[in-house]
């Protein structure tokens, strides 16, 4: 039940968002095994003073912060990291160097919603 939150320094339109979520959620289900029913997407559009990067270069800055269940591999979260900034720079002209991500693993018990409580991943399953 990963939570993957978006922090952009751009305005973008309602339409543009639904296909940014579409395709990350697809994004995360390839890279990480998984199916797509219970991947949240949020994006937050920021003022660009309310984003800060020292490496940052002339450009909007994308951050993720990626709330995932703990058992994915290093190569899996790289692989996905490097597949979303890679969509994002090219769908929003974003300079890879004003790009974050951060991964934060949780149990599977700590991850749940209304109807049901996760479980420990099984890369078997």
């Amino acid at each position: 039940m990963p939570l993957l939150q978006f922090d952009i320094a751009r305005t973008l339109s309602a339409a543009k968002k639904t296909s940014f979520a579409e395709r990350v959620t697809e994004l995360y289900t390839t890279e990480m095994a998984t199916t797509g029913g219970h991947v949240a997407v949020t994006i937050r559009e920021r003022e660009p003073s309310e984003m800060h990067l020292g490496r940052a270069v002339d450009g909007p800055l994308l951050f993720l912060d990626a709330e995932i269940r703990q058992g994915r591999s290093f190569d899996q979260k790289r692989a996905f990291a490097l597949a979303t900034m890679e969509y994002a720079a090219d769908e929003f002209d974003i300079p890879d160097e004003n790009m974050k991500v951060v991964f934060t693993e949780h149990p599977g018990q700590a991850m749940m919603g209304v109807d049901r409580v996760g479980d420990e991943w099984d890369p078997e399953n």
